[in-house]
């Protein structure tokens, strides 16, 4: 049932992807919203409580249901694990950026992939250079990639039912809605839900940086991982960053111009600026890595099936 329901649930995705502000974020940032107007008085306790709160609410409900569903019949629970699925994961989600950027970049319509790269990523890029335009594009890709499918597929081959799916998309919700904010108003109500994310991460990150190593040039991969990945800022976002830009033969990282000043940055990967053609072939690494994890699922399963 779990590879079947990730087959699915993909192949809806892709022919249809969801519109996932309306139906998923905008949904949980009002509970998420509800839940710190009732517990935020700044301190990382009462963080940590409505963290577990919620979580166990959605986790333990996705998994009341899916029993249920299975008790009446296991069609039912099928489709509601593709249900889930569909509303937790999907590159598609933020991929038509990628996509757009990349052709306005191959029409040498800079202007229009500056700004369309500004819609992505938040901020100001009005004197980015292609190349830089390109490097941006390529990380913001590399991570969505991982946080949006592999992660998920990921916890969703771990735990039963589709409570792996629920527990992962949601706990990433918090770390970024409530992990992120820095402001003296919100306190330290967010630090469990960032160092919580880091941890259910934690592995999923890794693989799918081994992933990318594996579909892409394997020994520049593992060099960069092992030799840039400590230098990025956010350690997660760093290994996939250097992992995928060694898999891609490519440099990114390094100085950018951001918001009217240039933001430094270490330089990340091995080989040629990034341009559009590696752009197309960052599309391909992700969906070789993707069809490299698929297999291997399968290959469980037929092993299993040959246990019996």
């Amino acid at each position: 049932m779990t590879l079947f329901s990730l087959i699915v649930a993909l192949l809806i995705e892709q022919l249809r992807p969801l519109p996932v502000r309306q139906v998923v974020l905008d949904p949980l940032r009002r509970f998420s919203g509800v839940l710190v107007d009732r517990f935020n008085d700044g301190r990382a306790r009462n963080g940590t409580l409505a963290w577990w709160l919620l979580m166990l609410l959605a986790v333990l409900g996705g998994a009341l249901v899916f029993v249920l569903l299975w008790l009446i019949h296991p069609a039912l629970a099928f489709a509601f694990n593709i249900a889930v699925l569909y509303l937790t994961m999907g590159f598609r989600q933020e991929s038509h950026y990628f996509t757009d950027i990349h052709l306005a970049l191959r029409m040498d319509e800079l202007a229009r992939a500056r700004t369309l790269l500004g819609e992505w990523r938040g901020g100001q890029y009005s004197e980015a250079s292609s190349s830089e335009v390109a490097r941006l594009a390529i990380e913001k890709a590399l991570v969505a990639a991982h946080r949006n499918v592999f992660g998920v597929v990921f916890w969703f081959i771990v735990m039963p039912g589709p409570t792996g799916a629920i527990l992962y998309r949601l706990a990433r919700f918090l770390g970024e809605e409530w992990g992120q904010r820095r402001d003296a108003e919100f306190g330290e109500f967010g630090r469990f839900a960032r160092k919580a994310f880091a941890v259910i991460d934690w592995v999923p990150a890794r693989l799918t940086a081994a992933s990318f190593s594996v579909v892409g040039d394997f020994e520049d991969a593992l060099f960069c991982w092992r030799t840039q990945a400590m230098l990025w800022g956010e350690r997660a976002s760093g290994i996939l960053i250097a992992a995928g830009a060694g898999a891609l033969g490519v440099r990114l990282g390094m100085p950018v111009h951001e918001s009217g000043e240039i933001v430094e940055r270490p330089e990340m990967g091995v080989g040629a600026e990034a341009d559009a053609e590696y752009m197309q072939s960052t599309v391909g690494l992700v969906w070789r890595a993707l069809v490299l994890c698929l297999l291997m699922l399968a290959l469980v399963v037929i092993a299993g099936w040959v246990g019996r």
